[in-house]
């Protein structure tokens, strides 16, 4: 039955007249089908709701919306054949889950509400009040309409669907509504064959995603819009009680799923790129390395050379060198070392995964970053004995990572007697983007298909939004630290969860009294300074206008959302994302990650404020993402799809332009709930290159 509501491939522009009932959109749909010589898919739950009314004298229900939303997408499935041009929709699943969230709370059909977020439409008509109420058998409620109309634009502006108000009479709306079709239709230059359509549907896509894809791409990458950095103090917390939080994650994680979430992907050539080049560019035959070093005033080379012995790397290369080693030049040794580690030849480090090199070195050991995984997992991922880790990896590398956890598994289960409950997931192929070229037309690869690259870390918000889990420990593979420093690393990560068991739990307290009843002016205003001064949330400026009632839901709105709390180490020059406080194109302000890359440099003010940023990401998150009643949010509802990134690469010696998805904690995070907090430098431990395992927080001795 599920599939009944996706939408079938289509080659045409889809738009939807969406809004409250009585706003004319049943109206402009006949004209704008009419103008286009076009085709309009009618309201079907108006045939359906009406036949109910004239059977049963019954209005709506709850368990109507599920048929009403079958009706609707098979009619919109039929008469998507039938046209090559613009298709005009009466309404769409998106307009069913308002209707389902604003007169049955909490009841959404869940394969309804997938549904209305996953079917997309190249343009949404936001219909306004400003037509007269026409009463009928079926409408109901015109005191709500100002009520009603928000709740349509919140949704369009929540799940990202472009869209254009239309005001005034019949004329107006109906010219309006033309120009931006025309203006698609301008836009509308990419020719997909059969071939695409096919290939875009094996690989989870639709066309209308594709396209807005491509419109993304061709917009460029809007800048962030900083009001200003968060400080200590001002969207920064510093813990001065240490032992409180410790204690209430303690007691608060009893009973509790806990699960640390890897992303463990990415392949180890950036971490190498340096040592590439020095296979490329030195020849030992031909000068000294010394000279090679001084000619070429490579810093990161001479402090590989000169501490070759101490890279857990350099015993995993020694293990395997042939005889003829011992024979060669000390400078000549170094560069056999290296190209011996990098080649396919040999050990072929440069196209492995990163977590599963060799990161420290021990006394009778040496120890990948998957294995320090574990042994941190043990002390503060685990429950009743228990610990349970998530690795995102790619498809290439998982019969290694399975090899390696056959190898470890058992070993540090005795050691730590903790057992590991261990899954994988890949990057969806769903979550891919399109790459087209420099001039805004196709990339083909030889065989004339098209081109999906991987979106970047964003894309892991889908494998995230998959597990089920109370608190979700976030820590990338490379950010580990020799065993001396675990229990320090435990401790910190401990009480990051401490302090957001106890946000939650009074969050929890608030949204189940709202449940029961109405409450007073007093709890809300409790309410609202919960929320300002522990969930760092801005309240809407006409907040002490509202009625009672429209205050209640909207603190419960705000209340209701997945929390995360990150760690922010102070800011001594490491590059990355920062904390601060940003304003989105509505005027809301939050507090969020952003990445340089976001910021515009050469506008002096957003300048002025990255450089006073005292603060920076280590990646270091606990999220919480199940709600006061035990289910899970939708983690797709929380994304900023305008946080993308435009990247620049080069195929087959041809410039591409492709999308990467919001950042897994920047934009994909953007609508939770957020609370930072200050931790050690000491637990951001990244290995960037190859000589960042010669730091400290890499060497055991």
């Amino acid at each position: 039955m599920e599939e009944k509501l996706k939408q079938q491939p289509a080659n045409c522009i889809k738009v939807v007249l969406f809004g409250p009932e009585s706003t004319g959109k049943t109206t402009l749909s006949r004209q704008l089908a009419r103008h286009y010589n076009s085709i309009w898919v009618p309201e079907y739950a108006r045939e359906y709701l009406q036949n109910k009314w004239n059977n049963e004298r019954k209005t709506c229900e709850a368990e109507d919306l599920l048929p009403i939303a079958y009706g609707q997408m098979q009619l919109e499935n039929e008469l998507v054949k039938k046209t090559n041009s613009v298709l005009i929709c009466d309404t769409d699943l998106l307009e069913t889950k308002v209707y389902s969230d604003a007169y049955y709370v909490g009841s959404c059909d869940p394969i309804l509400e997938k549904y209305a977020l996953q079917n997309t439409y190249n343009l949404y008509f936001l219909t306004y009040i400003d037509v007269p109420w026409v009463d009928d058998d079926l409408r109901d409620k015109p005191e709500r309409r100002v009520q009603m109309f928000k709740a349509f634009k919140d949704a369009l502006i929540k799940h990202n669907r472009p869209y254009v108000l239309l005001k005034g009479d019949k004329q107006t709306r109906l010219q309006t509504a033309i120009n931006h079709i025309n203006e698609l239709f301008k836009h509308k230059t990419m020719n997909f064959s059969e071939n695409d359509l096919q290939q875009i549907e094996n690989n989870g896509l639709t066309l209308e995603k594709v396209n807005s894809q491509i419109d993304l791409i061709k917009s460029g990458m809007a800048f962030s819009n900083l009001k200003k950095a968060a400080t200590i103090g001002d969207g920064i917390l510093k813990i001065d009680n240490e032992t409180a939080y410790l204690q209430a994650f303690k007691t608060k994680s009893k009973n509790k799923k806990l699960i640390k979430f890897v992303p463990a992907s990415g392949a180890a050539s950036r971490m190498f790129k340096f040592l590439f080049a020095f296979i490329k560019d030195y020849n030992p035959e031909e000068e000294s390395l010394t000279d090679f070093i001084a000619r070429t005033d490579n810093k990161m080379i001479e402090q590989f050379s000169e501490n070759l012995e101490k890279s857990p790397l350099y015993d995993a290369v020694m293990a395997q060198v042939s005889e003829d080693f011992a024979n060669f030049s000390k400078d000549k040794q170094c560069h056999e070392l290296v190209k011996f580690m990098l080649g396919e030849e040999g050990l072929n480090y440069g196209f492995f995964p990163k977590g599963l090199l060799p990161f420290h070195k021990y006394e009778s050991n040496t120890a990948t970053a998957f294995e320090e995984h574990f042994y941190e997992a043990a002390l503060y991922a685990s429950s009743n004995g228990e610990a349970n880790l998530h690795f995102t990896i790619s498809e290439a590398h998982q019969n290694k990572f399975l090899k390696e956890l056959e190898a470890i598994k058992t070993n540090i289960e005795a050691k730590t007697n903790t057992r590991f409950n261990v899954s994988f997931s890949f990057q969806k192929s769903s979550t891919e983007t399109i790459a087209i070229k420099a001039d805004d037309t196709l990339y083909r690869e030889n065989d004339g298909s098209l081109l999906f690259r991987p979106s970047g870390h964003g894309a892991l918000i889908e494998n995230l939004n998959d597990l089920n889990a109370d608190v979700i420990f976030v820590k990338n593979i490379d950010n580990v630290v020799v065993k001396k420093h675990h229990e320090s690393i435990s401790e910190s990560k401990k009480i990051l969860a401490g302090v957001l068991l106890e946000v939650q739990e009074q969050a929890f307290k608030y949204l189940e009294l709202m449940d029961e009843a109405s409450v007073s002016e007093e709890i809300m205003l409790e309410i609202a300074a919960f929320l300002t001064s522990k969930l760092n949330v801005v309240l809407t400026e006409d907040f002490d206008d509202l009625s009672s009632s429209e205050k209640q839901a909207y603190l419960k709105t705000q209340l209701n959302k997945p929390i995360r709390v990150c760690g922010m180490v102070k800011n001594e020059g490491e590059p990355g994302g920062g904390p601060f406080w940003v304003e989105d194109e509505n005027g809301t302000v939050s507090l969020q990650i952003v990445e340089s890359a976001q910021i515009d440099t050469s506008n002096k003010e957003q300048s002025d404020i990255l450089s006073n940023a005292t603060h920076f990401n280590p990646v270091d998150l606990i999220c919480a993402t199940k709600n006061y009643k035990g289910e899970k949010f939708n983690l797709l509802e929380y994304v900023d799809h305008n946080t993308s990134f435009i990247t620049m690469k080069s195929k087959n010696g041809i410039d591409i332009k492709a999308l990467e998805l919001p950042g897994l904690w920047n934009g994909s995070m953007a609508f939770w709930n957020t609370i930072f907090v200050e931790v050690p430098l000491e637990t951001f431990n990244p290995v960037k290159t190859a000589n960042d395992l010669l730091k400290p927080a890499h060497q055991e001795a």
